[in-house]
């Protein structure tokens, strides 16, 4: 029934779980993390390496997070203990990382699942081809969101969002920001380390190259999320974020579809996050303020001929 839709639809519904930890450091911490492009092969690797190993592939899946947690606290101890800068500790991490894979992989840059059962091909079992990858991929990402928002209304949740919002005056409080941030980036790396682990079994192969811009992407579809939704409270931020990121990988179709190479995705990309981006200031031109007011006014003189129209009815009944 979805058709040629069910791919981007699929891909959308794994990768929403990576864009969840990307939203973390993004916009909870405030936070440029360089570390997604090192943890989500990371946990693809474990994943894919555990799984050959006769590993069950629900336990290889929560290995996966717990490699992309350990890189992330690794990142927050670089820039809170060594007082590195955040976006240095983040590629210093994200290079390490890359050797740190190829040990996981045995020294081989790419681990086949094509003979192993993993999540995916057990789902695809229990539910039919069609649907097996979309329902379980709904029932992860449903799962992270509704456990994510419950965790940020929490205490520690709620401190950790003052962390990203006024550091100085949560630490003024006695919080222990440091801890918080390295936390927060174990936490964030860990979905991140996750989605790999559920790409390589969606995609049946794990990659030492497979995170090269992923936290462009990840970026992107928060951003395009925000800009559809525009989101105000918690739950509907992670909601944004879903959304975006399976309206990003339907836009990737799109472009693919009009004639694209994909050697231009990455470009689409970029031009997609600087739209989004823009938009705010494109808004406040001139000429769209003029067609805004002009568009405003114009509603305002229909409402108000409506309403002029609907008293001067009544009082002809009252007078008749």
């Amino acid at each position: 029934m979805l058709g040629i839709w069910a791919t981007p639809l699929e891909q959308g519904l794994a990768y929403a779980v990576l864009v969840l930890g990307v939203y973390l450091t993004f916009r909870i911490l405030d936070y440029p993390d360089l570390t997604v492009d090192g943890s989500f092969p990371l946990g693809a690797a474990i994943a894919a390496t555990a799984i050959t190993r006769g590993i069950d592939p629900l336990v290889a899946t929560l290995m996966g997070f717990l490699g992309g947690a350990i890189a992330g606290a690794f990142t927050g101890l670089l820039h809170t203990k060594l007082k590195i800068s955040g976006l240095l500790a983040g590629i210093l991490t994200m290079t390490g990382l890359y050797s740190v894979n190829l040990r996981v992989m045995g020294g081989r840059s790419n681990v086949p699942l094509l003979r192993e059962d993993t999540l995916v091909t057990l789902a695809q079992a229990r539910f039919g081809f069609a649907w097996g990858a979309i329902i379980l991929f709904v029932a992860f990402v449903l799962l992270i969101k509704l456990l994510l928002d419950y965790f940020l209304h929490t205490e520690v949740g709620l401190a950790l969002r003052a962390c990203g919002d006024n550091e100085k005056m949560i630490r003024a409080l006695g919080v222990d920001t440091d801890l918080y941030k390295i936390f927060g980036l174990a936490l964030s790396n860990g979905l991140v380390g996750m989605a790999g682990s559920l790409i390589a079994q969606y995609q049946a192969f794990a990659d030492v190259g497979m995170g090269i811009g992923t936290v462009v992407a990840g970026l992107a579809s928060v951003i395009l999320g925000e800009a559809l939704l525009k989101p105000k409270t918690i739950m509907s931020a992670t909601l944004s974020a879903i959304v975006g990121s399976i309206l990003y990988r339907f836009t990737i179709t799109l472009a693919l579809r009009a004639g694209f190479a994909a050697t231009d995705l990455r470009l689409v990309t970029a031009v997609l996050v600087i739209v989004a981006l823009s938009v705010p200031k494109i808004k406040e031109l001139p000429f769209f303020k003029k067609t805004v007011q002009e568009k405003e006014s114009t509603q305002n003189k229909k409402v108000y001929n409506q309403q002029a129209s609907v008293l001067m009815g009544s009082e002809k009944h009252a007078s008749d």
